[in-house]
């Protein structure tokens, strides 16, 4: 049975190889739980965009308040562990609402639900809208919540003999993050490749989130199975509210004492030296030093968190042929994770050794200088990518120009008199028509955009003397008479065939044609089409608009510029942070740094918004350019900044004699020692559950 031991509920522990077996779960729980939510993050944007129909800008837009609140969430989640229900309630509880959350987003992305006439496009897109945005609110509720316990919580299962044990499970801990980022990140986008349906197939959405879904049910699991083998630590009370009401108790007795009669003090917070012990103010103080820092950081997250949004978006006009395989899109963000395991041992073992011994300071605010400097010229290389992909766009017609065309038929050329001008055509040659400059056009729809997703938009036009229906397969062109055109079809990347049926018996031919990305066609049925095996040569293709040529791996450099930034920006801030603040603080700065992911994000908001650019190429741009300014004012932040060492600082207030004490301040002091006096050991053990952790939660928290 359980029993009570330093204020925790601590169950029989068993080991392995020294290690409580409880960690395991965790660790399940946490690989299960990252491949959720980046499973259905790497897909998001691209659902915004293809199943709910929203442009580019909305769902940009939605995607990053997603984001947003997935890092404002955290500092809830920290509260209500530390000061009510405790870490492993929280976990399971939040989970419960995270797992309903995936489960609501996949069944948003089911189509046939209001699918009423069949078509493959949902009739009720309200519904799907609303359940997408309730599932997206939960899972940001349990993702953010669960955020700052679990890791915190694996740390509890160690005793103060297992500190190598612990350091150990960080590590462990950290690599089941990436796996499970890195995993889903493959997957998730082949799932949301294939196509399911069933009225109509089309791309398989509900299983791009089932799955992830499905992970958060193990994810649960695993971890309510573990329950019996948890040492679980009763609630505390939280340090975040408490330094909150340190500061708000000092800023009001301010301003309540403004007159001149009230004799100025050193610092703002020592207004708060009447309610609260001066060690904790000092303290405060040191945290505030740091906060100040954190001023200009969400900047850096705009431009980082756009892998997601933007830079996924720019992925679909991209030639993904890799030869021997094909890159969807949303793959693309895969790339991070697998650079992150790559550069942080080069990092810390290469590039800092070398610079130690070029007696070069880069110290952690040098490096997190040119971290954002890093990720300014990601986005100069995205925008320089843009300018490739725009330069290969054609020039579409406008509304007012007439969208007909001249279309050669036969097999000799042909001098079409245009005005004063006499225009040549090639047999089975489309050309534009001149509007007014020309007495006769046949008038049919013309593509007006690029066609998305790396399709190829492929329509008929029928120059044979009876009806035909063509069709390939899911896709149909429908029936056309004669000199008349089928509607666009989108068929993939790939070798197509073409099915073209005439009304008697045996009457068909199969047609083959290879398709790059992102292409139009007109085929040409030629006036002597013939069914049977000869008919591919009675076929004339007449490329409207060329394939993607800017290849997608054109997009690694800027990739690699952006990972490299998070890995001299991130880590190294999180390393500062905690070297810099006091060590039962940690978790104010931990919240102050999700805080300014959550902040990025809704910048991102803003600018899109805000920044009417028609161009994107100068969007990219725009925050390149706003990064180096903010990169500029954190370098003269950074220059004027003085270290310190915060246990110094806390060992001066505890070896303090006490006639150096002030009489309210000695009644505090002993009152406070003899209420915290049962509780010593307690307050011991859980600092040293943190702290003796807390470098190595640098990095775990880095990918949380």
């Amino acid at each position: 049975g359980e029993k009570k031991h330093k204020g925790k509920s601590v169950s029989p522990s068993a080991t392995i190889l020294g290690y409580p077996i409880s960690i395991f779960f965790i660790v399940v729980n946490e690989f299960c739980e990252r491949f959720s939510y980046y499973g259905m993050r790497a897909v998001l944007v691209l659902y915004f965009k293809y199943f709910l129909q929203w442009d580019d800008d909305f769902a940009t837009t939605i995607y990053h308040t997603f984001v947003a609140l997935c890092y404002l969430t955290p500092i809830l989640g920290a509260i209500v562990a530390d000061s009510w229900l405790g870490k492993f309630k929280t976990i399971v509880y939040l989970s419960l609402v995270y797992t309903l959350g995936q489960i609501i987003m996949a069944i948003s992305a089911i189509h046939d639900i209001t699918d009423h006439n069949k078509d493959g496009t949902p009739d009720d897109m309200t519904l799907h809208i609303a359940l997408s945005m309730v599932g997206l609110l939960l899972i940001a509720l349990g993702t953010g919540g669960i955020k700052p316990c679990v890791a915190a919580f694996g740390g509890d299962q160690f005793e103060d003999h297992q500190e190598k044990q612990r350091s150990t499970f960080f590590s462990i801990f950290y690599l089941s993050i990436n796996a499970g980022s890195l995993l889903s990140t493959i997957i998730t986008p082949i799932l949301r490749a294939q196509e399911c349906g069933i009225h109509k197939k089309m791309q398989c959405y509900p299983l791009a989130f089932g799955v992830p879904a499905a992970l958060m049910v193990v994810a649960l699991i695993v971890f309510i199975v573990g329950s019996g083998m948890y040492n679980k630590t009763a609630p505390q009370g939280n340090i975040i509210v408490k330094v909150c009401r340190c500061i708000g108790f000092a800023i009001k007795n301010r301003s309540r004492h403004r007159s001149s009669q009230h004799p100025k003090r050193e610092h703002w917070m020592d207004w708060a030296d009447e309610k609260y012990d001066k060690l904790l103010i000092a303290q405060v103080k040191m945290v505030l030093k740091v906060l100040f820092l954190y001023i200009p950081l969400p900047m850096f997250w705009a431009l980082f968190d756009q892998q997601g949004s933007r830079w996924t978006l720019q992925a679909t006009t991209l030639n993904g042929n890799f030869g021997f395989m094909t890159i969807q899109p949303d793959q693309m963000q895969t790339v991070n994770p697998i650079l992150i395991l790559v550069l942080v041992p080069i990092m810390d073992s290469v590039i800092y050794p070398l610079i130690a011994k070029c007696k070069l300071n880069f110290s952690p605010l040098k490096r997190m200088t040119v971290g954002m400097f890093l990720a300014a010229l990601a986005f100069i290389a995205a925008a320089l990518v843009q300018i490739q992909i725009d330069g290969t766009l054609p020039t579409f017609p406008s509304s007012s120009e007439s969208q007909a065309k001249f279309i050669n038929m036969v097999d000799r050329k042909l001098d079409i008199k245009a005005g004063i001008n006499d225009v040549p055509l090639e047999p089975y040659m489309v050309l534009q028509c001149g509007g007014s400059n020309v007495s006769f056009c046949l008038q049919f729809e013309d593509i007006v955009s690029k066609p998305e997703q790396g399709a190829n938009a492929i329509r008929f036009l029928n120059g044979f003397n009876a009806d035909l229906n063509i069709t390939s397969g899911e896709v149909l062109f429908g029936v056309t008479v004669k000199n008349n055109m089928s509607a666009y079809g989108d068929v993939p990347q790939g070798n197509a065939k073409f099915s073209i049926k005439g009304a008697g018996p045996g009457q068909e031919c199969f047609f083959e044609q290879q398709f790059g990305f992102g292409s139009s066609y007109t085929m040409i049925i030629k006036p002597n089409f013939t069914f049977g095996a000869d008919c591919q040569n009675s076929i004339q293709p007449v490329m409207d608009m060329s394939p993607n040529t800017v290849h997608m791996a054109w997009q690694i450099p800027q990739y690699f510029l952006m990972t490299a930034g998070e890995v001299v920006f991130s880590v190294t801030g999180l390393e500062f942070s905690y070297s810099q603040a006091p060590s039962n603080m940690k978790s104010v700065l931990q919240a102050g740094w999700l805080l300014t992911v959550a902040v990025g994000n809704i910048i991102v908001l803003i600018i899109s918004e805000a920044a009417t650019l028609d161009d994107q190429w100068a969007e990219y741009i725009l925050f390149a350019s706003l990064l180096v300014l903010v990169c500029i004012i954190f370098a003269v932040m950074a220059y004027f900044y003085t270290y310190m060492d915060p246990a110094k600082i806390e060992a001066q207030f505890a070896e303090r004699k006490p006639e150096e004490l002030e009489p309210d301040e000695k009644d505090r002091k002993k009152s406070l020692e003899m209420t915290k006096k049962d509780a010593v050991e307690n307050h011991k053990e859980d600092r040293r559950s943190s702290r003796g952790s807390s470098s190595d939660e640098e990095e775990v928290q880095t990918k949380i």
